[in-house]
Order: structure tokens, then C-alpha cells, then sequence
């Protein structure tokens, strides 16, 4: 609930944002009789450069924004009883109470840390990132993901926090649907 409202509270800010931006540019007014010929050539290649890094950055930005909140999505395309994990991380590895789930059914990883600061993320089989969140001493952090594909998944600590950093993994395994 709190990363719907976050989403939208970022929509807004940046629709704000756009809108402002916009408004300047629209009342901005340019003489173009006060520049050189050099100068407008300038100015002009410098109006196309900037349009066309919007066109370049803005569509793959926007794309990118049509499945947020990306949790509630993975979720919301499972069905059946929701499994839970209860993640601890320690210098240096990770606490999970269960190691087996079941694929198309919606997971709830509840994360935290006994220690310091970690960084909590699950890695599909191919070792590409699915989820991740910050696991916090004191701190119960929670990650929604309904798995799709049966496998092997690993759990990495993406925040450096100590010597054994590199070693601080675990595994937890996906099966077909009973």
C-alpha cells in the first residue's frame, strides 16, 4: 500500500515538475533579431539536441513507468495461498525459514537484518535480479514477487558490509504447482 502511495506522490511531483518546466518555456520569449547568424545556428542546433534527447530518454522513462508499482503487479498474476519468507541477514549470510516454494503462487519475503545494513536481493536462475529491497536492523521490510518459472533462485547482499561480503548468498529452490 505505502509503494502505491509513494508512486503516485511521484507522479504528481513530476507531473508538477513537467508542468512548470512547460509553462516557463511557453512564456519564455527569444529575439531572435539580438543574435548573430552564428549564434542562432547554435541555438537551433541546441534546441534540436535537446528535443531530441527528450525523444530518446523521455519514451523508455515513461515505458518504464506503466508497471509501477512493480510489486503489486508480480502479485496480483499469482493465485492460491500466499507463501512467506522471513529473511534475516548476518555478517555475512542469510537466514531464510523456508527453502522451497511453489511457482504462481504469491510470495511474501518479510526482510530484516540482526546486524547492519544489507542489501536484500533474489536472482532468477540466470542470475538476472527479481526483486530487492534494503534489509535494516530493526527494520521488517517486505518484497512481493509471485515466481513464474520453476528453478533455483539465489539471494546476494547487494550492500557492502564487510570482509565476507562476497560470500554472503543463499539459495532457495521454486518447484512446479502440487
Amino acid at each position: 500500500m505505502l509503494q502505491h502511495i509513494v508512486w503516485t506522490v511521484s507522479l504528481a511531483l513530476m507531473m508538477l515538475v513537467g508542468f512548470g518546466w512547460s509553462f516557463a518555456l511557453l512564456r519564455s520569449g527569444i529575439r531572435e533579431e539580438e543574435f548573430a547568424p552564428l549564434q542562432k545556428r547554435a541555438y537551433r542546433l541546441r534546441t534540436r539536441f535537446f528535443w531530441g534527447l527528450v525523444a530518446v530518454f523521455g519514451v523508455p522513462m515513461v515505458y518504464t513507468l506503466i508497471d509501477l508499482p512493480y510489486d503489486a503487479v508480480r502479485v496480483a498474476e499469482g493465485s492460491g495461498a500466499v507463501q512467506e519468507v522471513r529473511a534475516t541477514g548476518h555478517m555475512w549470510r542469510w537466514e531464510l525459514s523456508e527453502n522451497r516454494l511453489e511457482a504462481g503462487r504469491p510470495v511474501v519475503f518479510r526482510v530484516t537484518s540482526g546486524d547492519v545494513n544489507h542489501g536484500f536481493g533474489i536472482y532468477d536462475p540466470d542470475m538476472k535480479i527479481v526483486a530487492q529491497t534494503q534489509a535494516m536492523p530493526g527494520v521488517t521490510n517486505t518484497v512481493r514477487h509471485t515466481f513464474t518459472r520453476a528453478g533455483t533462485y539465489r539471494v546476494l547482499c547487494l550492500e557492502y558490509c564487510g570482509l565476507a561480503h562476497h560470500d554472503m548468498t543463499a539459495e532457495f529452490t521454486v518447484g512446479e504447482r502440487s
